[in-house]
C-alpha cells in the first residue's frame, strides 16, 4: 500500500492516501478466504444458503457482535438490544440466529432463508447394519433410480445379494450398508412450530398506522409464512406417499483388511436439498475411522477435469470431503486380433445399448412411482 502511495506521487506529483481495515477473522484467528479453505461464496452454486446459515449460526460468542456490525444493516441500537438479550440467555443463540438470518436474507432473499431455516431443523437418521433381503431391495430400488437419472446400466438384485455373501463369508472382508433417512414427521412438526412463531410475530404488530420498519417486518413475515406453508404442503404430500420416514440414499461399503471402498451409492430423486447424502458419507467416514481403516477410497472419479465435462460434478462432490486425488497410469490397447478388436469396440457397444434400452423399459413402471 505504501509503495503504491509513493508510486502515485512520483508519477502524478500529487499526494495520495490509503486506509486499511482489520481482517475479518474466524474463531481460530484465520482470515476468511480461499487460501484458508473457509471461503463463503456469494454464488449459491458454490456455497448453498443452508451452508452459509449453518456457518454463521455456529459463530463464536466473542465474535458474533462484531459480525453483526460488519455483515448486517442493523443499527447499532438494534445490535445492542440483541446482544443484551443474547447475554441473558446465550444458550438460545439469539445473536447467531439473527446474524445468519440477516445475511442469508440480504444475499439470497426470503425464500432461500426459509429453506435454510427449515433444513437446519431437518433431523436425519443414518444406520449401518447387517444386510437383509428387505435392505437389499431398498438399496436396489435407489440404484435403479440413480441408474435412470445418470443413464448407466447397473446390476440386478441378485448381484448385490451375492456380493454381500462373498464379502461377509471371508474373515478378512466385510460388506456394510448405510441407509440415510429423513423423519418426515419431525420435519412437519418443526415446520408447524415455525409457522406458529411467525403467526405470533405477525399478531403483535400494530394493525393501523404501521411505521416503515413495521411494514417491512410484516412483509418479511408474510413471505416467510408463504414459504413455510409451501414447505409444509410438500412434506405432507411426501408423508402421505411414503409414510413417516423415507430412505433417500443407500451406500455399500466394502472392507478388506485395513482398506475400505465406497463401492456403490444409490440416491432418491427427491429431497436432494436436504443434504442427506453428505450426512451418510460423514457417517461411514466416521465408521471407518473408528474401525481403524487406514485407506478409505471413494472409488473413482474422472480424469478429465475440464469445465465442459458433464461428469465434473461427481469430482467436485467428492473433493468436498478432502483426501487426495490420485491419478493412475492410463490404459492402452495392444491389438493382437483385429477382428475380435472390431467386435469388442464396435459391436459390443451396440449390444450394450440394446440391453440398456431393455433394462429401462423393465424399470419404467417402478421409476414412475417416484418421479
Amino acid at each position: 500500500i505504501t509503495t503504491g502511495i509513493d508510486l502515485i506521487k512520483k508519477i502524478t506529483g500529487r499526494d495520495a492516501y490509503a486506509f486499511t481495515m482489520p481482517l475479518v477473522l474466524d474463531k481460530t484467528g484465520k482470515k476468511f478466504g480461499k487460501s484458508e479453505g473457509n471461503a463463503l461464496w456469494l454464488d449459491k452454486n458454490k456455497t448453498s444458503s443452508y451452508k452459509i446459515y449453518q456457518y454463521l449460526i455456529n459463530s463464536d460468542d466473542e465474535l458474533v457482535e462484531s459480525y453483526l456490525k460488519i455483515f448486517t444493516f442493523l443499527s447499532l441500537e438494534e445490535i445492542k438490544e440483541i446482544m443484551e438479550k443474547h447475554q441473558k440467555e446465550p444458550h438460545l443463540r439469539l445473536a447467531q440466529k439473527t446474524l445468519a438470518m440477516e445475511v442469508v436474507r440480504d444475499l439470497r432473499g426470503e425464500e432461500e432463508l426459509t429453506k435454510a431455516i427449515n433444513l437446519s431443523e431437518v433431523l436425519f437418521t443414518n444406520k449401518f447394519k447387517e444386510l437383509t433381503s428387505e435392505d437389499i431391495k431398498e438399496f436396489y430400488h435407489l440404484m435403479t433410480l440413480t441408474e435412470n437419472r445418470k443413464d448407466f446400466v447397473s446390476y440386478n438384485e441378485d448381484y448385490y445379494e451375492t456380493l454381500y455373501e462373498i464379502f461377509n463369508g471371508n474373515q478378512n472382508s466385510k460388506a456394510t450398508l448405510f441407509l440415510g433417512k429423513v423423519h418426515l414427521n419431525k420435519i412437519i412438526k418443526n415446520l408447524d412450530k415455525n409457522l406458529k412463531e411467525i403467526n405470533n410475530q405477525i399478531s403483535i404488530l400494530p394493525i393501523d398506522n404501521l411505521s416503515k420498519s413495521a411494514k417491512n417486518k410484516l412483509k418479511e413475515l408474510t413471505k416467510q409464512k408463504e414459504n413455510t406453508l409451501k414447505e409444509l404442503q410438500k412434506y405432507k404430500s411426501y408423508k402421505k406417499e411414503y409414510g413417516n420416514d423415507i430412505t433417500l440414499n443407500a451406500h455399500m461399503i466394502i472392507e478388506y483388511g485395513d482398506k475400505a471402498w465406497v463401492l456403490y451409492a444409490g440416491n432418491h430423486n427427491i429431497l436432494t436439498e436436504t443434504y442427506a447424502n453428505y450426512n451418510t458419507y460423514f457417517e461411514h467416514i466416521k465408521y471407518c475411522k473408528e474401525k481403524g481403516i487406514k485407506t478409505y477410497d471413494q472409488f473413482g472419479t474422472i480424469g478429465d477435469l475440464s469445465k465442459d465435462n458433464p461428469r465434473l460434478g461427481l469430482h467436485e462432490f467428492k473433493k468436498k470431503f478432502g483426501g487426495d486425488y490420485v491419478e493412475f497410469v492410463g490404459e492402452w490397447d495392444y491389438i493382437t486380433n483385429p477382428l475380435m478388436y472390431f467386435v469388442f469396440t464396435k459391436l459390443v457397444p451396440i449390444y450394450r445399448n440394446i440391453i440398456r434400452r431393455k433394462s429401462k423399459k423393465e424399470l419404467q413402471n417402478e421409476v414412475k412411482k417416484t418421479i
